[in-house]
């Protein structure tokens, strides 16, 4: 039974140590986050909730959904940003891809400093050996826009959030 243990902690360690979190002491804003997708046939998809800024530059990544990195590369515009040096401290968590028809909830935790400043949350998608959407959704980074359902154009049906 320990050695199930021992390995169940080794293996969350190190899914949690692909990514290196950013951990600085900058307010934050909690969000509830559900993505809920549309039906569609094939792998499930990957999800990446960025910040954007009002200029369209990654600004940082919020989550990834998705945990096969050779997969990310198919999220071409955000993977550049991801590739270079300011993309390289991500502050997403990892966490699994989501099937057709499926949902997920996370607590997205936002900078206050991104807020109310004409940033957005950009939601991108794809599916393996299918469409990449490079804009599935964009949410202006309002405090009060946040509290909403906010309906996607590519795989995401809607996202709902809700201060936490």
């Amino acid at each position: 039974m320990k050695i199930y243990v021992a390995i169940i902690l080794a293996v969350g360690f190190l899914s949690l140590s692909a990514f290196k979190v950013n951990t600085n002491d900058e307010p934050t804003q909690k969000f509830k986050c559900m993505v809920q997708l549309k039906n569609y046939e094939g792998e499930g998809a990957y999800v990446v909730v960025s910040v954007i800024d009002k200029n369209d530059n990654y600004v940082k990544t919020l989550q990834i959904l998705g945990d096969d990195k050779k997969w990310y590369p198919d999220l071409t515009k955000w993977w550049s940003f991801f590739e270079n040096e300011k993309g390289a401290e991500t502050d997403a968590i990892s966490g699994a891809t989501i099937a057709g028809g499926e949902r997920s909830v996370f607590v997205l935790s936002i900078p206050k400093s991104d807020l109310n400043k004409g940033n957005k949350l950009r939601f991108e998608t794809a599916v393996e050996h299918q469409k990449y959407h490079i804009k599935d959704l964009e949410v202006v980074l309002d405090t009060e826009t946040l509290k909403s359902k906010y309906e996607g154009t590519g795989y995401i049906r809607y996202v709902r959030m809700i201060p936490n």
